[in-house]
Formats: structure tokens, C-alpha cells, sequence
């Protein structure tokens, strides 16, 4: 990876949030999760604390329950390489209101830095488009990261898969509650749901 022109994290989720009006957001394991937080605690944020691999299919399963509402999933390149067969039944069942979003570092952030798969020659977007996700693109610039965060809104052109290369800054972590039951219920609450 170029480590010149690469973008800031923490600007990127908050640009991609500053409007997000009804949008449930899903936090991918560690650093997005953190992100998310950093850029205001919701609820409807759902955070996934220890489910590496997971986010894409329960933004999915969001995005088949409610097809009204946008959903997107804010997640890193580790926790979508190991979940990236969730992109096949993305591409599948087609959602037209979910996007996904890689913060792509390049690295394992949560276990030491070592060089993830996108260091070397896996490309997350073709993967994506190869699976059926034909809205994939990568993300270079804050104005590009604008536009998307509008079209994250627009509940008929999805989905949507946009991987953005971020630095590799060891940021303060910003703790959500990491209370299963709490962020469960919460989101229930705020889709109108009884809790559990």
C-alpha cells in the first residue's frame, strides 16, 4: 500500500454518519466499531463485539427486515476477509437499501498489525462485484466519501460495497457499551420492537 493520499479513519465514518437521519449502522470487530462510536453513539448502532466475520450478514438480515430504513455496515478488511462469503449471499438476495463499507488498512489491527490479504493481491471490490454487488467501488477522497454517504440514503440502487484504504493509525478507543442484551434491545426499542 501507498501510504501517501491514504485517509483518516475517524473523518471518514464520521463523514460517512454526519447525515445518517434513520440509518442503522453495523460495527464490524474492533476499530470500526470504535469509529462508529467516536462519531456518536445511536440507537441504532449495532456493535459486534467478538463476532469476527459476522457484520455483513447481520447488516443483512437488517436490511431484509426492514426494507424502508438504510442500513449500512462499517467494517475493516480483516473482519471482511474472514466473512467474505457473506458478499455471495449479498449478491443473491440483492438488498436494495444495504451498503457496505471497508476501512481497508491493510493490516490485522486487533491482533498486531501483521499484513492483511489487501496487502498482497486480494481485491475486495472485484471479489464484491464477482459477486453479484455490481454498485463496487473504491473510495479515494473525502468528496467521494460525501457522495456516498448521500447514496447510502437511496433505498432503490443497492446494494452497494464501497472499500476505502485508510492509514494505519493506533487511535484512542472509544467504548460503546459492550452490554449484548443493553445493544440488542436497544436497537429493538428504537425500531419499535419490544425488548427482549
Amino acid at each position: 500500500m501507498s501510504k501517501a493520499n491514504l485517509l483518516d479513519r475517524r473523518k471518514v465514518v464520521s463523514s460517512l454518519l454526519a447525515q445518517r437521519k434513520d440509518t442503522i449502522v453495523v460495527g464490524g470487530l474492533g476499530a470500526s466499531t470504535y469509529d462508529i462510536a467516536a462519531a456518536g453513539d445511536h440507537d441504532r448502532n449495532f456493535y459486534l463485539w467478538g463476532a469476527m466475520g459476522g457484520a455483513v450478514m447481520i447488516g443483512l438480515g437488517l436490511a431484509l427486515a426492514q426494507p424502508k430504513l438504510p442500513v449500512v455496515v462499517i467494517t475493516g478488511d480483516g473482519e471482511m476477509l474472514m466473512g467474505m462469503g457473506s458478499l455471495a449471499t449479498v449478491g443473491l438476495q440483492r438488498p436494495k437499501n444495504l451498503s457496505v463499507v471497508v476501512l481497508d488498512n491493510e493490516v490485522y489491527g486487533e491482533t498486531g498489525g501483521q499484513a492483511s490479504h489487501t496487502a498482497g493481491n486480494v481485491d475486495l471490490i472485484g471479489v464484491a462485484r464477482a459477486c453479484g454487488i455490481e454498485d463496487s467501488r473504491a473510495l479515494a477522497t473525502m468528496d467521494e466519501i460525501g457522495a456516498f454517504a448521500r447514496r447510502m440514503h437511496d433505498l432503490e440502487s443497492g446494494p452497494r460495497f464501497a472499500n476505502v484504504k485508510i492509514d494505519d493509525a493506533n487511535l484512542e478507543r472509544v467504548l460503546s457499551s459492550r452490554d449484548g442484551t443493553f445493544i440488542v434491545n436497544r436497537i429493538r426499542r428504537a425500531l419499535g420492537y419490544s425488548p427482549i
